[in-house]
């Protein structure tokens, strides 16, 4: 029986009376695989997951979450916080009350995860777009989240940043076992997830293989 990591059923929001954002969305991510929510600007996909991490609640349905939840933002630059790398990913860690010797051992873990244990000491202001995403990852991971919520991730990267840091979350998934629901745009980036779903009007209107999705985007497009 498939166990479900993020579980949105029939959940409605409006921010006043008829100004529907979201209306009867419906949408799980199985556990351990890594999943990608698309749609126009204004379909509802921020709301979404504003109501995924909390900030929000719904007006009507349910919502159901492992946890912890770790969320990445679309620009790094509003989450790293701290001087240095090793410093950033400590502080996140701050509310565990951990030994000094369990904190390095979580950030030598997350960062060896992305493949940036050389950085620990590196000025966050030093590093490139695609580091302070990747940084941002291993802030969620030191935490041990078993669900991650990535914002458009690579909305601010090349295209190189881009692959790479779609193909790093992909090998995360498969490796710990964490749950991904990746926000994006970029068709692209459905080559590398397990499913998708396509967001319209605050409705889920098409879910299942990446392709499938493709294709109904490419189809509708003028």
């Amino acid at each position: 029986m498939t166990k479900f990591a993020i579980n949105v059923d029939n959940v409605s929001f409006d921010w006043c009376e008829n100004n529907s954002i979201l209306e009867s969305c419906s949408l799980a991510v199985p556990e351990g695989e890594f999943w990608m929510l698309l749609g126009a600007n204004g379909s509802g996909k921020s709301t979404l997951l504003k109501l995924l991490t909390n900030l929000l609640e719904p007006k009507s349905g349910s919502i159901k979450m492992g946890s912890p939840v770790g969320l990445v933002f679309q620009n790094p630059d509003r989450q790293l916080i701290m001087p240095t790398v090793g410093a950033d990913i400590a502080f996140g860690l701050v509310a565990e009350n951990l030994s000094l010797s369990e904190t390095k051992s979580r950030i030598s873990e997350a960062l060896m995860a992305v493949n940036l244990l050389e950085l620990e000491k590196k000025p966050i202001y030093a590093l490139s777009g695609g580091q302070k995403q990747r940084i941002a990852i291993a802030g969620e991971i030191a935490r041990q989240c078993s669900v991650l919520l990535l914002d458009e991730p690579t909305a601010l990267l090349d295209y190189e940043a881009q692959l790479e840091l779609v193909k790093r979350v992909k090998n995360l998934v498969k490796t710990r076992k964490i749950t991904a629901l990746w926000v994006t745009h970029r068709l692209e980036e459905l080559d590398y997830c397990d499913g998708a779903f396509l967001l319209e009007k605050g409705k889920v209107v098409q879910q299942g293989h990446p392709q499938i999705i493709k294709e109904r985007i490419s189809y509708t497009k003028p």
